[in-house]
C-alpha cells in the first residue's frame, strides 16, 4: 500500500479521540510549514549523490502526504541536475526503511468524503512512477522494515540493498486493501507464482530471503551500510555500471546467512502449482485438496483476509502481468478509490489499528459472494478522475 502501517506499529498507535482525528487530517491537508513537518524528510547533497532520508523513526518512517510532496519535486530537481549522478533513499533510525503509509488519517478522511483519500493515493502513485522512470541511478537502502508505501519507494528503482534487518511484506489483504504502489507490476514478475503467494497471504520475508526472492538486488550487512553509502557518494560522475560494481563488491564480500536455504525454497513447487489457477476460489480448493501442513496453513491465513481484497488482488496481478508500470498505477488508483468507497478497508483498519480486536467483519464474508459485476465496477475507468501521469 501505499498504506499499510505494519502490524508492528499497533502498539505505537494510541486510539485517537474524534477531535484528535480531525487534527491529524487537517495537519495532513495543510502541509504545515513548521520545522517539525519539514524535518520529516531530510535532503542532502553529498558528492555525486542526492540523499533522501525519511525522518520519522518513531513512526517507523511511515509515509504521509507532506513527505510525498517534498520528495517528488526534489527527486525531479536532482534528475535534472548535471552534478547529481545518483539518488540514494534510506530511513532514519535502526528499525525501518519505511513501514508503510499513514493510513489512519486516510481512513478517517475517506469516511468523511475528504479529499485526502484521493490526494494521498494519486500523489503517491505519481511519485512511484517518477522513481520507476528516473533517469538518474536510484539506490534504496532497505535496511529494516519495508512494507506497503516503503515498497513503492524502493522496488521500482534500479537497486535495492537489503540487510539482515530487512523485513519485507505486502500484507494489505488483511486490512481490506490490495498490494498497491505498483504491486500489480512487480509481483507477477517474481519467480513462478511467488508474487501471488506473497500478495494473497501477506507472508513476511526477512534478511537474505528478500534477495533470494528477487525483490532486493543485493544483500549487505547492516553494519556495512554506512561504508557502502560513503563509497557510493565518493564516486566521480558514476554510470549505473559503476554503481553496480560497488554494490556487487559489497554483496560478494557478505558471508552472513550465505549458506541458508531460501525460506520458501522447499515449498516453491507447491506454491507454483497451487497458486496457478483461474480464480481465487480455485486456489483455496487446490490448497484444501492438497491437504499438506503447508497448504492448510495457507488456507487458515487466507480465511482471515478480506474476500473482496483477495479477489481484487488476484485480478490485479493477472491483469498487471502484461501491463506497463504506468498502466498498472492507473488501474491501482481506480482500485484504491473503490476501496475508499467500500466497506472492508474501513473495517480492516478499525479491527487492526483502531479497536485492535483483530476480528474484522468482512462484507461479503465469503469469496463466492464477491461477484464479477462488483469487481468489474472496481476496475472501471474513473473518466476525468483517472490518475494522470506526467
Amino acid at each position: 500500500m501505499g498504506l499499510l502501517v505494519a502490524p508492528v506499529l499497533r502498539q505505537r498507535l494510541p486510539r485517537l479521540k474524534p477531535f484528535n482525528r480531525l487534527q491529524v487530517i487537517v495537519q495532513h491537508l495543510t502541509m504545515s510549514r513548521t520545522m517539525g513537518t519539514s524535518a520529516e524528510v531530510l535532503f542532502e547533497k553529498r558528492g555525486c549523490a542526492g540523499v533522501i532520508t525519511m525522518n520519522r523513526p518513531q513512526a517507523l518512517n511511515a509515509l504521509n502526504l507532506p513527505m510525498i510532496r517534498q520528495i517528488h519535486p526534489q527527486l525531479k530537481k536532482w534528475e535534472q541536475d548535471p552534478d547529481t549522478s545518483l539518488i540514494i533513499i534510506k530511513g532514519a533510525g535502526d528499525k525501518a526503511f519505511c513501514a508503510g503509509g499513514d493510513i489512519r488519517a486516510i481512513t478517517e478522511a475517506g469516511k468523511s468524503g475528504d479529499r485526502l483519500a484521493q490526494d494521498f493515493f494519486r500523489e503517491e502513485y505519481i511519485l512511484n512512477n517518477a522513481i520507476g522512470t528516473c533517469q538518474k541511478t536510484y539506490v534504496a537502502l532497505i535496511d529494516g522494515i519495508t512494507m506497503g508505501g516503503g515498497v513503492g519507494l524502493s522496488v521500482h528503482g534500479h537497486f535495492r540493498i537489503a540487510s539482515e534487518k530487512t523485513l519485507f511484506a505486502m500484507p494489505e489483504t488483511a486490512i481490506g486493501l490490495f498490494p498497491d504502489v505498483g504491486g500489480g507490476y512487480f509481483l507477477p514478475k517474481l519467480s513462478g507464482k511467488l508474487g501471488y503467494f506473497l500478495a494473497l497471504t501477506g507472508f513476511r520475508l526477512k534478511g537474505r530471503d528478500v534477495h533470494k526472492a528477487g525483490i532486493a538486488t543485493h544483500f549487505v550487512e547492516a553494519e556495512k551500510m554506512a561504508a557502502l553509502e560513503k563509497d557510493l557518494t565518493e564516486l566521480k560522475s558514476p554510470s549505473k555500471e559503476n554503481v553496480a560494481d560497488i554494490l556487487d563488491s559489497y554483496h560478494k564480500k557478505c558471508k552472513l546467512d550465505q549458506e541458508k536455504e531460501f525460506i520458501l525454497g522447499e515449498h516453491m513447487d507447491k506454491i507454483n502449482s497451487l497458486f496457478s489457477a483461474n480464480s481465487m476460489e480455485e486456489i483455496v480448493q487446490k490448497l484444501k485438496t492438497d491437504g499438506s501442513p503447508f497448504a492448510l496453513h495457507q488456507v487458515k491465513t487466507i480465511s482471515k483476509m478480506s474476500p473482496t481484497s483477495l479477489k481484487m488482488t488476484f485480478r490485479q496481478l493477472r491483469e498487471g502481468a502484461s501491463l506497463s508500470l504506468q498502466d498498472v498505477l492507473i488501474m491501482e488508483y481506480r482500485l484504491s478509490q473503490a476501496c475508499m468507497r467500500g466497506h472492508d478497508f474501513h473495517e480492516g483498519v478499525r479491527a487492526v489499528l483502531i479497536d485492535k480486536d483483530q476480528s474484522p467483519k468482512w462484507k461479503p464474508a465469503v469469496l463466492e459472494e464477491v461477484t464479477d459485476e462488483f469487481l468489474d465496477s472496481c476496475f472501471k475507468s474513473l473518466g476525468s478522475d483517472d490518475l494522470k501521469l506526467q
